[in-house]
């Protein structure tokens, strides 16, 4: 029998989930993620989706945001799923599995999504990072900068966006960004999120023409 071994750094992260609330109110409730509670915090404030929406769900893996999701928008509505990670089936919920930075991935999200432009994209979706700023946040800001240029592509006017980002001394600019396309914007930091997360939520809403 061969013995696992877990770094310092892992057995830290694995007792810190054992203890974590939203963890274990996640396997009680059997939801998909503990990230179910950060979108349902928001939800309360901002109410960004609602019965019969078609929803684009980013980053969706392992399907926490869309099982949420499709509770809200029930069977008059529809999810669509994305991902590069594998994801089990959630009822009412079509999964895309690809690289969002791959165009033929993005066509056949563009496919699914059809003429019909939709009425909330959420995106929980980063690129990997290293730990490393120099490196991590030119990338993040990327594909921050992409989600928002591809779900305003996508959104009806007065289309809802909730967008993961990280805090960074790029944010500034990239909110401008969001400000010139949406008449209501707001950063939210969900109590689900761990404290020392740099990661934000950014809230927009009434998508102008």
């Amino acid at each position: 029998m061969i013995k696992k071994k877990f770094s310092t750094s892992s057995k830290i992260w694995m007792e810190r989930n054992r203890k974590d609330l939203y963890v274990i109110n996640s396997r009680r409730f059997k939801f998909r993620s503990r990230s179910w509670f950060k979108l349902d915090e928001i939800q309360k404030m901002d109410n960004i989706l609602c019965c019969g929406m078609t929803v684009v769900d980013l980053g969706s893996s392992p399907g926490g945001w869309s099982q949420y999701s499709s509770n809200k928008v029930s069977n008059k509505g529809r999810v669509i799923a994305f991902d590069i990670l594998p994801m089990h089936p959630i009822k009412n919920v079509y999964f895309i599995n690809g690289d969002f930075f791959d165009r033929s991935c993005v066509k056949k999200l563009l496919e699914k999504i059809g003429n019909n432009k939709v009425q909330a994209v959420i995106s929980d979706m980063l690129p990997n990072i290293s730990g490393v700023n120099e490196i991590d946040i030119p990338k993040i800001m990327l594909m921050s900068n992409l989600v928002l240029d591809f779900c305003c592509s996508i959104l009806i006017r007065n289309g809802n966006l909730i967008l993961k980002t990280f805090q960074n001394k790029e944010c500034k600019n990239f909110l401008e960004k969001v400000k010139s396309k949406f008449s209501f914007v707001k950063i939210r930091k969900p109590n689900a999120s761990r404290k020392e997360s740099k990661e934000i939520y950014v809230v927009a809403k009434k998508k102008y023409n």
